[in-house]
């Protein structure tokens, strides 16, 4: 585990300190909760944008391909 130093905004201190007392939850518990679930969402978003980019690569080949075929189609 590693400790770190952090400066939160007083606002979203007050709020997160609002909600742990409220679930009964380690500040240091309902961070690190927080974090992962960011981390989560960001990989996801990593993932759609590294899907698309090669999506889009293949969908270029692809039509490609399919013209050279039209094209070997015509000649016959």
């Amino acid at each position: 585990m590693k400790i770190l130093s952090l400066k939160l905004d007083d606002e979203i201190f007050n709020e997160a300190e609002e909600i742990t007392n409220s679930l009964n939850v380690a500040r240091n518990r309902y961070i690190n909760e927080a974090v992962n679930l960011y981390n989560r969402v960001n990989k996801r978003r990593l993932l759609k944008k590294q899907l698309s980019k090669e999506s889009e690569l293949v969908s270029k080949e692809s039509m490609e391909i399919l013209n050279e075929f039209e094209m070997l189609l015509d000649e016959n």
